[in-house]
C-alpha cells in the first residue's frame, strides 16, 4: 500500500504470473495437442475414407483440442487470482490504485471491474452497479472490454508461440512471458487513454469518494481457490466449447466444399483455397491485407466476432480441412510453414504476428458484451459508440505495428 511501491510491486505481481504461465504450461500444452492429433491420425486410419470421416477428423476432433489445448494457461492465471483475493490483496490493489484512476474519470471501485475484465467482461461490466457515480459507471463500462480477457489468452498465446522465439532474457526472463504481459499492459494503457478522452466529453456535477474496508491478510483457503478455478475452467470448456465446436463444424463445411478435381491439383490448386470459405476470405482479404494479413487470417478475424476464442478453433479448422495428417505435423507446425499468397513470405511473421495480437488487444469482437453494455446502458448509443472507437483502434494501432516491425 505504499504511496510509491506500491505500484511497483502490483506490476512485479502482473509479471511473474504471466512468467509463470507460459514457463509452467508449456508441457501440459504440448501433451494435449500431441493427444489430438495422433487421435486424428487414429481415426482416419481405421475408418473408411469419406466425408463422415473428414468431419471427424478434420473438423471435430481439431475444434475440440482448439479449446482444451488452452486449459493449462487459463487455469494458472485464475489460480493465482484466486490467491490474491484470498489473502486479502486484492482490496489494497483497489485502494491504491482510486489515486492513480481518479485523473481519468475513474475511481477505485473501477478498478474491481477492470481487473474482473481480465476473466471476462461481462461480469465486470455488471459489477459495475456498485459505482455510485453515473458518469463514473458508463465511462468503466466503455473501457472494460479493453482490458484483456480470458477469450484473448488462447489467441495471444498461439501467436506468442508463432512469431517470439523461446529465449530469456538476463537469463531468467522469458521473452514469451513478457509479451503477453506487453499485451495486457497495452489494454490498459489504451483503457485509461480511453477514459481520459471520455471523462473530458461526458459531463457530470457529481463527485465521488472510495470508502472501503480493508481485510486482514491471511493464508489462501485453497478449498475456495480450487472451487473458484473448476468454475472458471468449466465455463471457458462448456461455454466457450460449445460456441467454438459448432462454428467449427460450419467451418469445416464450407472448406470442404466444392471438392476440386485432378485438374486443379495438377495445377497446384488445394482444396482449401478453392473451397467457398476459401473464396469469401480471399474476396475480404483486401480490406486486411494492409495490416498483414492473408485470407485465413481474414476469416478467423469475421468469426471470432461471435467470441474472440473462436479464432483459434477456426484456424484449427483451416489447417486441418484437407490435410491427411501422414505428417507428424501439429498445428503450429502447419502455421508456422504457411506462406502468404500475396508476398510469397511466411505468412505468421513477427510484423504480421504482433499486428494480429495488437488488433485483438483493441477490437471488439464479442456480441455477448455488447449485448450486455446494452442492457446496463438502456441504449443502442453507447454499445455503437464502443464498437466504432474500439474498432478504429484496432485497425489503426494495428496498421502501425506492421508497419513499425515490417
Amino acid at each position: 500500500m505504499h504511496p510509491i511501491f506500491g505500484y511497483g510491486i502490483f506490476a512485479v505481481v502482473l509479471f511473474l504470473i504471466f512468467q509463470f504461465m507460459f514457463s509452467i504450461s508449456a508441457i501440459p500444452m504440448d501433451w494435449i495437442d500431441s493427444i489430438f492429433l495422433n487421435f486424428s491420425q487414429y481415426l482416419q486410419g481405421i475408418l473408411p475414407e469419406g466425408i463422415f470421416t473428414d468431419l471427424l477428423t478434420q473438423g471435430i476432433v481439431p475444434g475440440i483440442g482448439g479449446v482444451l489445448v488452452f486449459v493449462p494457461q487459463i487455469a494458472i492465471l485464475f489460480f493465482f487470482i484466486g490467491v490474491l483475493e484470498e489473502t486479502g490483496y486484492m482490496t489494497r490493489v483497489v485502494f491504491i490504485m482510486d489515486r492513480l484512476v481518479r485523473p481519468f474519470g475513474l475511481n477505485g471501485r473501477s478498478v474491481v471491474p477492470l481487473v474482473s475484465s481480465a476473466a471476462c467482461a461481462i461480469p465486470a461490466i455488471l459489477s459495475t452497479r456498485v459505482i455510485g457515480n453515473p458518469k463514473e459507471r458508463l465511462i468503466t463500462i466503455l473501457v472494460s472490454p479493453l482490458i484483456s480477457c480470458s477469450a484473448r489468452i488462447p489467441v495471444f498465446v498461439l501467436l506468442i508461440y508463432l512469431v517470439i522465439p523461446n529465449t530469456y532474457m538476463y537469463g531468467f526472463i522469458g521473452l514469451q512471458g513478457t509479451v503477453l504481459f506487453a499485451m495486457y499492459a497495452l489494454g490498459v494503457i489504451g483503457a485509461l487513454f480511453v477514459a481520459m478522452v471520455m471523462n473530458k466529453f461526458i459531463r457530470s456535477k457529481e463527485k465521488s469518494f472510495l470508502l472501503l474496508e480493508l481485510p486482514e491478510y491471511r493464508w489462501p483457503r485453497w478449498k475456495n481457490i480450487l472451487l473458484h478455478l473448476k468454475e472458471k475452467v468449466q465455463a471457458f470448456v462448456f461455454d466457450a466449447g460449445k460456441i467454438i465446436l459448432a462454428i467449427s463444424i460450419v467451418l469445416w463445411a464450407f472448406a470442404a466444399f466444392p471438392k476440386i478435381n485432378e485438374e486443379q491439383v495438377a495445377q497446384g490448386k488445394t482444396q482449401i483455397e478453392e473451397s467457398y470459405l476459401g473464396q469469401a476470405g480471399k474476396s475480404i482479404a483486401p480490406v486486411f491485407a494492409p495490416l498483414g494479413y492473408d485470407w485465413k487470417m481474414t476469416v478467423s478475424l469475421l468469426t471470432s466476432f461471435a467470441a474472440r476464442e473462436v479464432f483459434v478453433g477456426t484456424m484449427a479448422t483451416l489447417y486441418s480441412a484437407g490435410e491427411n495428417f501422414e505428417e507428424d505435423e501439429s498445428l503450429l507446425q502447419r502455421m508456422r510453414e504457411d506462406v502468404n499468397l500475396q508476398t510469397g513470405k511466411p505468412a505468421y511473421s513477427l510484423a504480421s504476428g504482433l499486428s494480429l495480437m495488437v488488433f485483438y488487444v483493441f477490437a471488439m469482437q464479442c456480441m455477448a458484451t455488447f449485448a450486455a453494455v446494452k442492457r446496463e446502458t438502456k441504449s443502442w448509443k453507447w454499445p455503437l459508440i464502443q464498437m466504432g472507437y474500439m474498432g478504429f483502434m484496432a485497425y489503426t494501432l494495428a496498421l502501425l505495428t506492421f508497419n513499425l516491425f515490417s
